[in-house]
């Protein structure tokens, strides 16, 4: 297999290239002016290690495959186009009045307690862009007032004038009839050819959310407009760089839904947060290759702290209408959690507390944390574990970045040592203190309100950052084995290159399986067939129009539930396609019945209630080889750790004064090895902390468990 993968964050561009029997890691700054430059830094050093040409590389390899969060910057920045919308008469409003949510969603659990003073978000498309059309569907799908497509013209006219970018065409009930969205289309092309508005988008709202609810349906669309040009510009540039050296193939793009498609095939909205959910891509195939169990993905990078939860090794939880930035979307996304706790993330002083608090602002990479000595002005958490001597100053990030100590002592000095009366060794360690007791804070809330300890969890550490953290929020969350899984500096990355060619497809439906009133259970079977053959279809067309082979295409059904009237809906994943009797329509109930106990505990359930089907959904996807993990069981006696290249003196939180810290490098994560802390193991891509107290346990692949030996 040779594959190249990459994983492009905020800060760091990781690649991750499978070479035959080989594996290598590289990373560079991600370039925000132009992806293709920190990319090809990235590929130049995996070519070095492999000892040939990138031309050489690109030009044998079966793929390139990207994530990136270059959406999701767009979306915080604002940088995108004037987005113009049209709506069926009487719903002018739907998107500014947010369902009476547009205060609070996307804002953290802290401000959503204030939410007189939150501040709602500056609309993407602002009221003098919306305009009315006359038209109407009912809920059934059939025509209740004919387009007037004189009106259509006028409308789009005026958008036009006002200097709308992109226009989105969204419809009351057009999931159930897209007739009239389809004809808006067929008349902005009549009234304003390609030839005369250039790449202008026009989407419509049912292509992008198969789901009915107009407000939800509406911003998915609305963010997928606005994101357009930035995705077609900054991937398209991608893609060229890539034929410049020689790479010929279509390039791939992975999605927020867990799988991966030709940048023709994708949407905008599709990318977003695609990187993390790369990660938690990752741990699912580790966690059942390793027989882990359930994990925890955490993923510290130089942005952000990404948790994601496997259950079993197989399971992983959706979210099918998330909160993206600011706002309710409508397509399926892998739950991700995100907390701003990355290695550049800011600490500032907290008035009311008189503490330091960590994040949600980043320093990014331009100019980065104040050791990059590119005119960061403000203490970060990588500043931090330099002055605390986890870093070294002359290699890190392979010698790439020098990292100035006298600017990291600068900033915590001018922002932070007044404040809290401390010099700037106690500030660092309370820095370190803090962001791991909030990474800790944010994996129990997302197991506990889920109805797991994380005990019963293993917690992978991934992420450059991650094995530098991972002693501190193993005793923050008062858990005592942390695994730190094979490549976990570019986890994401390797996940990027082992996920699925999929799409997902849904619609809305009513389907009854059992009526309480009349106590009858469901009986149509063929209306619902139908339903599944559809998107089967549709997901199938995708695949085949980009050369997948009709025989290779596999389908898995999923279907959103709920009792009675209930506002909860429930997903079931059914290994059933088709329903063809009583006996079909039992057992779906049966997974339901079980499926809700799991998630709300048993005798929550209410079948007497009825039992509903309202959204059918059925993802196509075409396997694919993948990157194989080994079992990552310590076995056999530990192995004494090599000769340390030198020592460091390190400050630990709870140790009064420096501590003389041994540092090895890359041979002490030869299998079997065991570093009995405090000790520091660098590598050319990241760095492993093992605090006092702690032992640091090398095994398969790279991999290695940090064990607390006492409860200090």
């Amino acid at each position: 297999m040779n594959r190249v993968s990459v994983d492009i964050g905020g800060t760091f561009t990781d690649c991750f290239v499978a070479w035959g029997n080989r594996v290598v890691e590289a990373k560079s700054l991600t370039t925000h002016h132009n992806l293709a430059v920190g990319f090809n830094d990235a590929l130049a050093d995996a070519c070095r290690q492999l000892e040939i040409t990138p031309s050489t590389l690109l030009s044998q390899v079966d793929s390139v495959r990207y994530a990136t969060t270059l959406g999701t910057n767009a979306l915080i920045e604002r940088k995108g186009p004037r987005v113009g919308l049209l709506v069926t008469t009487g719903f002018k409003h739907t998107v500014p009045l947010s369902r009476a949510r547009g205060y609070g969603e996307g804002l953290t659990e802290p401000e959503q307690m204030d939410i007189p003073n939150a501040q709602r978000p500056d609309p993407i498309v602002p009221i003098p862009l919306i305009r009315e059309v006359r038209e109407r569907i009912d809920y059934r799908g059939d025509v209740f007032w004919t387009l007037d497509e004189d009106d259509v013209r006028l409308r789009i006219r005026e958008l036009v004038d006002a200097g709308a970018q992109a226009l989105v065409v969204m419809f009351t009930n057009s999931v159930v009839n897209p007739v009239h969205e389809l004809r808006v289309r067929e008349i902005f092309l009549e009234e304003y050819p390609a030839h005369l508005l250039g790449s202008i988008p026009l989407l419509l709202s049912h292509q992008v959310a198969g789901r009915k609810g107009e407000y939800a349906r509406a911003t998915s669309t609305i963010i997928d407009a606005y994101l357009h040009q930035t995705m077609y510009h900054g991937l398209g540039t991608l893609e060229l760089n890539l034929r410049q050296q020689g790479y010929a193939k279509p390039m791939l793009v992975n999605h927020n839904s867990g799988g991966m498609a030709q940048l023709n095939s994708t949407d905008a909205l599709q990318t977003v947060h695609s990187g993390p959910v790369s990660g938690i891509a990752a741990s699912e195939f580790l966690a059942a290759a390793a027989e882990l169990g359930n994990v925890v993905a955490t993923d510290m990078g130089g942005t952000s702290f990404d948790i994601g939860i496997v259950v079993q090794g197989d399971l992983k939880y959706y979210d099918f209408n998330p909160v993206i930035d600011r706002w309710l979307v409508s397509v399926p996304m892998v739950h991700l959690r995100a907390l701003g706790a990355g290695g550049g993330s800011i600490a500032r002083y907290d008035r009311m507390y008189k503490t330091v608090e960590i994040g949600p602002k980043s320093a990014g990479s331009d100019p980065g944390p104040a050791a990059y000595d590119r005119g960061g002005q403000f203490p970060t958490v990588t500043d931090a574990d330099l002055l605390l001597g986890y870093l070294d100053p002359k290699n890190y990030a392979n010698g790439h970045i020098p990292l100035n100590p006298r600017r990291a002592r600068q900033a915590v000095r001018d922002n932070l040592c007044d404040d809290l009366e401390l010099d700037e060794i106690e500030v660092a360690k309370l820095i370190k203190k803090q962001v791991d007791a909030s990474m800790a804070n944010g994996i129990a809330t997302e197991l506990r309100t889920r109805g797991y300890e994380p005990k019963d969890f293993t917690v992978l550490a991934y992420g450059g950052n991650g094995p530098l953290h991972a002693c501190g929020i193993a005793s923050a969350l008062g858990i005592t084995k942390v695994l730190a899984p094979p490549y976990s500096s570019t986890f994401s990355a390797c996940g990027a290159g082992n996920v699925s060619q999929m799409h997902i497809h849904e619609m809305n439906t009513w389907t009854v399986l059992f009526n309480p009133n009349t106590k009858a259970f469901f009986s149509d079977y063929d209306t619902f067939n139908r339903s599944v053959e559809e998107l089967e279809q549709r997901g199938r067309a995708d695949l085949e129009r980009q050369g997948m082979d009709p025989a290779d295409i596999r389908y898995r059904l999923e279907v959103d539930m709920r009792y009675g009237n209930q506002r909860v809906q429930t997903a079931v994943v059914t290994h059933l396609s088709r329903l063809t009797g009583q006996r079909d329509v039992l057992e779906m109930m049966d997974q339901f019945h079980e499926r809700y106990g799991e998630r709300f505990g048993k005798g929550s359930q209410s079948p007497e209630t009825g039992v509903r089907i309202n959204t059918i959904r059925v993802c196509a996807y075409v396997d694919q080889a993948r990157v194989k993990f080994a079992r990552l069981a310590i076995t056999g006696d530990a192995k004494a750790p090599p000769p340390p290249v030198g020592t460091r003196p390190c400050h630990f939180v709870g140790h009064d004064g420096a501590i003389d810290t041994p540092v090895y490098d890359d041979r002490a994560r030869a299998e079997g090895t065991q570093i009995d802390g405090p000790a520091i193991v660098t590598t050319r891509v990241t760095t492993y902390l093992v605090e006092p107290g702690w032992s640091f346990r090398a095994v398969a692949q790279g991999g290695a468990w940090f064990i607390c030996n006492s409860r200090h």
